[in-house]
């Protein structure tokens, strides 16, 4: 699935205009927070961010910034995972969580020296995932994504249970998913 395609989806999903009373966040527009929206140069209000611009937010600071088109040429399910956890929990979640899981299926490093988490996409962790591709070939991609989900549903359950008010979006942070 291309960038255009997972950034479609994840609009669709998040719908326009949204200012729940629980959300921390404030109001979103197409799923970009007002905070967001400002580091990335928009001053009007929020309700009137065109969908275009939370796009090419999403392509720019979702995808391209933190490395994800990089994994998306070796993985592109992975991918696709990554960036959906990034826009949910932030780009260094994403990336830790996939720096963990790389760890913890590394054998004791038989595979490939472990990595530091400092949810970063550079080269010792693209060399990380291309040896566990080599070793594990697709069915790795699939239990690397089935690592990243459980990570991202044990943060949100977390969440829940750390502040009630996030059991209004509990069921459908578990529910939703882009790739």
């Amino acid at each position: 699935m291309t960038i255009h395609a997972l950034i479609d989806r994840l609009i669709a999903r998040e719908g326009g205009y949204v200012d729940h009373p629980a959300d921390r966040g404030g109001a979103t527009n197409w799923g970009i927070t007002t905070a967001v929206a400002r580091a990335n140069g928009w001053q009007g209000a929020i309700r009137d961010l065109p969908r275009m611009r939370a796009a090419e937010i999403y392509e720019r600071v979702y995808w391209r910034g933190p490395g994800f088109d990089r994994i998306a040429t070796r993985a592109p399910v992975l991918a696709g995972e990554l960036f959906d956890t990034g826009v949910n929990m932030g780009t260094a979640t994403a990336i830790g969580f996939l720096q963990r899981a790389l760890n913890a299926l590394n054998r004791g490093q038989a595979d490939y020296p472990d990595l530091a988490a400092d949810g970063a996409v550079g080269a010792r962790t693209l060399a990380a995932l291309d040896a566990f591709l080599a070793r594990r070939g697709k069915a790795g991609e699939a239990v690397l994504v089935k690592a990243i989900d459980a990570l991202q549903g044990e943060r949100y359950v977390t969440l829940a249970e750390r502040r009630p008010a996030n059991e209004a979006f509990l069921y459908g942070w578990l529910a939703g998913r882009v790739s």
